[in-house]
C-alpha cells in the first residue's frame, strides 16, 4: 500500500479527472478519507449535476457509486484497478443545488480476481439516505496509462 493512501487516492482521482473524459464528471468531488479499502468523499450538488427536475441526476448517482467504490477499492491493501463487470444503484432519495453530499465506500471482499464494494450517499443537508450501490470489479494490475505504484 502506499505510504500515504489518502494522498495516492487524491492522486488517482486528479489523474483522472485531467484526462478531460468522461471522469471529469467527478471534477467537484473532495476525497475526505481513504485508506484499508475505504474512502469517503464530498460533494455539493451544483445544476449541472441535476436532471430537469433540478434534483441530482440518476447518471451522476451512478458516475460517484463507480468513482468513489474504485477509489476505495485502490486504497486496500490488495487492491488494484481493474474493469466494472456489475454497478447496481437503489435510489431511495433526492437532492438538490446547494446540498451537501457524503459518498461513503468500503471494500467488502477482495478476492484473486474480483472486488466487491459497497456505498452508501448520504444528503448532509437533510440527513437522508440518496442512495445504496454496490460495485464488482475485474481486478488486474493497470489502470489506463495510470502508472501503478504502491
Amino acid at each position: 500500500m502506499a505510504a500515504n493512501p489518502l494522498k495516492y487516492v487524491k492522486g488517482v482521482l486528479k489523474f483522472v479527472i485531467d484526462r478531460r473524459g468522461f471522469d471529469q464528471v467527478l471534477e467537484k468531488l473532495q476525497i475526505v478519507s481513504a485508506g484499508q479499502g475505504k474512502c469517503v468523499a464530498e460533494m455539493m450538488v451544483e445544476k449541472q449535476h441535476t436532471n430537469r427536475g433540478n434534483t441530482l441526476h440518476g447518471g451522476m448517482t451512478d458516475a460517484l457509486v463507480d468513482g468513489v467504490s474504485t477509489l476505495a477499492l485502490m486504497s486496500h491493501e490488495k487492491g488494484t484497478p481493474g474493469i466494472s463487470i456489475g454497478i447496481q444503484v437503489q435510489y431511495l432519495g433526492a437532492a438538490k443545488v446547494g446540498d451537501k453530499l457524503v459518498i461513503d465506500a468500503e471494500t467488502k471482499k477482495m478476492g484473486k480476481s474480483l472486488a466487491f464494494m459497497d456505498v452508501q450517499i448520504t444528503n448532509t443537508s437533510t440527513g437522508s439516505l440518496i442512495a445504496l450501490g454496490s460495485h464488482t470489479m475485474l481486478v488486474g494490475e493497470n489502470f489506463g496509462d495510470f502508472k501503478y505504484e504502491k
